[in-house]
This record gives C-alpha cells, sequence and structure tokens, in this order.
C-alpha cells in the first residue's frame, strides 16, 4: 500500500511537471509568447505575454515571475529553485550606413538636388535591426537647404517582423559633376594628349561656369598657365596650338577663278587653324590676310584686302633681299 502511494505522488509530480522551463530562448519577433518560456506549456502556448527585447537585446526573467506566468496561464510547471531563470535574446545588427545614405539620397534628390552627389553624414549612429530581417529606412521628414547642402531628416526604419525605428540624421551634401582634369602637373605651352588627362568626379562648387566637359573640348589644345594634377581645366587656359609661328616662311596659296597659284610668304602673326594672320608675300612684297590651313600653310582668303604693312623691324632686311 505505501509503494502504491508513493507511485501516485510521483506520477502527480511528473503531470505537474509535463512543461520544461526554456533556459534560452532565441526570439524571431518583437513579442514574447508563452511558448518562448516553456516547452509543451499546453493550450495556452500561444498567449502573448508581451513585447520582448529590441533587437539586439536581452530579458531576463526570473523564477518568481516565471512561477507567476506558469500559474496565470495553467503551465504544468513549478520552480523547484530561486536560481531558474529564462533568458530572451532577439539577434540584431547594425544597419547599413549605405542603406541610410540612399534614403536621404532619394529624398534630396527628390527635394532639386542634382543627381549626382556625395552625401557626408559624420557621428551617425546605426539603428540595430532584426538579423533576419530586410529592414527599409525611408525619409519621413527633410529640410534641406541647397545653398549651404546641410541637410537634417527623420529617418523611419521599417520591416517584415519587426516594429518601426524612428531615428534622426543629418549631415553635408556635395554636388558632383564629371569634368575632365590633369593626371600629372602640367606645364604651360603643353598639348593635351588624350593620356594627359582625365574623366574624374568633381565637387560643382569647385567648378567655374567655363570649365571642361568632355574630353573633346581639351585634347589637341595647349594649356597657357601650368596646371596641378587633379586640376580642372577651364576653357579660357585652353588655345589652339599655333600651326603657323610668327615670322616663319610659310606656304601661301591664292585661289581665284579656277586657277591657284603658291608661292611663300613670312608670317607676321602666330595663328592656330582656321584663324587669320598676317603674311607677307617674298615676291609681291605685298601684305595680305591669309587663313592657316594647316603646319605652315595658309591660304589668302578672296577680297579680303591689304594687310596694314606693319612689319617689325626685325624682318626688314630679310624681306628686301
Amino acid at each position: 500500500m505505501r509503494r502504491l502511494l508513493v507511485l501516485l505522488i510521483v506520477l502527480a509530480c511528473a503531470n505537474a511537471q509535463a512543461a520544461s522551463l526554456r533556459s534560452m530562448t532565441t526570439l524571431h519577433g518583437p513579442n514574447v509568447y508563452v511558448r518562448d518560456l516553456f516547452d509543451d506549456a499546453g493550450p495556452n502556448a500561444d498567449r502573448m505575454l508581451g513585447p520582448g527585447p529590441e533587437p539586439g537585446g536581452r530579458i531576463i526573467v526570473e523564477s518568481a515571475q516565471l512561477s507567476a506566468i506558469a500559474r496565470q496561464y495553467d503551465v504544468g510547471w513549478r520552480s523547484v529553485s530561486r536560481a531558474d531563470r529564462a533568458v530572451l535574446e532577439w539577434p540584431g545588427r547594425p544597419m547599413k550606413k549605405e542603406d541610410a545614405i540612399e534614403a536621404v539620397r532619394l529624398a534630396i534628390t527628390a527635394a532639386g538636388a542634382a543627381d549626382d552627389i556625395d552625401i557626408d553624414m559624420p557621428g551617425f549612429t546605426p539603428p540595430v535591426v532584426p538579423v533576419e530581417a530586410a529592414a527599409v529606412p525611408t525619409v519621413s521628414r527633410l529640410d534641406y537647404d541647397r545653398a549651404t547642402g546641410r541637410f537634417n531628416a527623420a529617418l523611419t526604419v521599417t520591416g517584415e517582423g519587426m516594429n518601426p525605428i524612428d531615428t534622426r540624421v543629418s549631415g553635408q551634401v556635395v554636388e558632383m559633376l564629371d569634368a575632365p582634369v590633369a593626371l600629372t602637373r602640367l606645364l604651360p605651352e603643353t598639348v593635351l594628349r588624350a593620356e594627359d588627362v582625365r574623366i574624374a568626379r568633381v565637387r560643382t562648387a569647385l567648378l567655374r561656369n567655363d570649365v571642361a566637359r568632355s574630353l573633346d573640348q581639351v585634347v589637341g589644345m595647349e594649356l597657357r598657365r601650368p596646371l596641378a594634377a587633379g586640376q580642372p581645366l577651364s576653357l579660357t587656359d585652353l588655345i589652339r596650338p599655333p600651326l603657323v609661328q610668327r615670322g616663319a616662311t610659310v606656304r601661301i596659296e591664292l585661289s581665284a577663278g579656277g586657277l591657284s597659284v603658291t608661292g611663300q610668304a613670312v608670317a607676321l602673326d602666330a595663328g592656330a587653324q582656321g584663324e587669320k594672320v598676317r603674311v607677307q608675300n617674298l615676291t609681291s612684297r605685298a601684305f595680305l590676310f591669309a587663313e592657316v590651313t594647316g603646319p605652315g600653310q595658309v591660304r589668302v582668303m578672296p577680297n579680303a584686302g591689304a594687310a596694314l604693312p606693319t612689319v617689325p623691324a626685325r624682318y626688314d632686311s630679310r624681306l628686301n633681299q
């Protein structure tokens, strides 16, 4: 009889302890349920107890609270030690700064900024989001001063299985532009080659209105002043390289009435392709206007009239031989 009584007591204790405590639980959402604390919690296993820790955080449920929960929700578990406890964790990760920057970029370009911008957010503290969540940040309010580039924004981060997270960000917007820049330091009178320059993203604030925008505008042009490596090229600092040098003997061509006559002349001016220069014909001694057509070649323009005979003294002896 005594053995039977002991067996009944053991069976009763076994039924009372049908549930087991979960000492460590990894959560997958913002709320805590009875099943997160106990295995085999019974019919109330899916009852919500309340909010859990924030992503990346943990909460600890002590023995007394566990016992109270078990009694309230008819869970077959009884604490046997004050050391009983349950640890609930919700794994988190810092949101990528690049995602926040992209959200700000979309809002600022929609507010009228250029499409090509750099965004700097010093001191950015990324919110912690659930590891498994595809968190998406959006700008809910934006204060942007295009004149200074400064901005302040309210950022809301949302995702499936997580509560929205609100945070604030601030920083500086720099509008950028693609422009040719010097690869190395270049000296005056350098005729630019394709290997001397490259296209780079340059701050718009550093560019003047006359800055070159394409390689076609600079390759083959001559520099008028020194240029530092990485410096954009201003169109006012570029000239077409002269094909005719002042004081040089050039081949002169005159076409009229279907006839073409060639001869030699002395250039009184330097000139690039297509520019007008003054020349003196070595045969007729006439001063003429001519158009530069190639290296050391000019063409007298019909009906251009005679050029003023303002020949430098250093040419006199040569022209009157």
